[in-house]
């Protein structure tokens, strides 16, 4: 389950990790976008339910310098061994370059730099090396995690997902069907048997289906707008279907790019329905290759009406 849930303040949850671990989540995973950090919600996680596994998806390579994304990574893995994995990888130009004042240039490049970086620092080795996005002179952790957590890089296309087969322990994919895995991974091939395979999957458990299928299209307006994912997009085979969507949305009118996106496109990306029927879509993911899948809870009537109670029930409801 993607954490912290909405509506619930930080302090209070305690209950959420509980109520999740009860209900046979094994992870939590954060995202780190403009709500809270990717590793806050962790580090309560850690501390006050120690049955969850942890991860990040995903903490942006530009956001923090090289030495305190491996500080950080290494006090988390400190504090909860062998159950915490960091996801890294760009991000978007407005987390990047609009929200946090740094330039957003050479993604690939840097998220490689990072990664490689990371694996060197987190083992403990000292660190003196000129990269191609930045160098680092004579940096060694004080304390370096006894378990090195497991690195795993987000990716949308083939030259990044041949890094993260080559050099992560995993991939991070976002905003796919359970049709469109096989077409990722099928540019994974040189992973090793233990290579990991998390995917954020967003849940909208309704049985509402234009509610869930309006905020199913703002979403997929909000996202797949994004240079990186219209690209991710294109190379899946949705040109088609979602021109009239670019188009409109790039003559500004949003109205109309809302109202473009096909119903087939929204029920493909979005799970939605009963708890019983989004249980069943998120095991489509697992059964096509996902080994981490990660619900990501959207809002519907029932959860902004009822409160945390609400989302403490609908958990459980979507638990095994």
């Amino acid at each position: 389950m993607t954490v912290p849930l909405a509506g619930v303040p930080l302090a209070d949850h305690a209950a959420v990790y509980a109520a999740l671990a009860d209900a046979g989540f094994t992870d939590v995973w954060s995202s780190e976008v403009n709500g809270a950090d990717a590793f806050t919600p962790l580090a309560l996680a850690a501390a006050w339910q120690p049955r969850l596994r942890l991860g990040t998806a995903i903490a942006p390579v530009f956001t923090r310098g090289p030495g305190l994304l491996a500080m950080t990574a290494a006090a988390l893995a400190e504090t909860a061994p062998g159950r915490f994995q960091l996801g890294i990888g760009a991000s978007s130009p407005v987390v990047v370059g609009d929200w946090n004042a740094v330039p957003f240039e050479e993604p690939y490049a840097r998220s490689r730099d990072t990664l490689r970086f990371l694996k060197s620092a987190l083992a403990g080795d000292l660190v003196d090396h000129e990269y191609e996005t930045f160098a680092l002179r004579r940096f060694r952790l004080e304390r370096p995690p006894a378990t090195p957590p497991q690195i795993l890089l987000a990716a949308l296309r083939p030259g990044m997902l041949h890094l993260a087969a080559a050099e992560a322990d995993g991939v991070i994919l976002n905003w796919l069907s359970p049709t469109d895995v096989g077409t990722a991974l099928a540019e994974t091939k040189a992973a090793g048997p233990d290579f990991e395979v998390a995917a954020r999957i967003f849940v909208c458990p309704t049985d509402d289906r234009d509610y869930a299928r309006n905020v199913g299209r703002r979403l997929i307006a909000a996202y797949l707008t994004v240079p990186a994912y219209a690209a991710f997009h294109r190379w899946l085979g949705r040109t088609d279907v979602l021109s009239p969507m670019w188009e409109a949305w790039s003559s500004g009118d949003r109205k109309a790019a809302l109202t473009a996106i096909p119903d087939e496109v929204v029920d493909d990306l979005i799970v939605h329905g009963s708890a019983a029927d989004c249980r069943t879509r998120v095991e489509s993911y697992a059964a096509a290759g996902i080994t981490v899948p990660v619900m990501a809870l959207l809002p519907t009537p029932a959860l902004t009406g009822g409160g945390p109670a609400a989302l403490l029930e609908t958990v459980r409801a979507l638990g095994r």
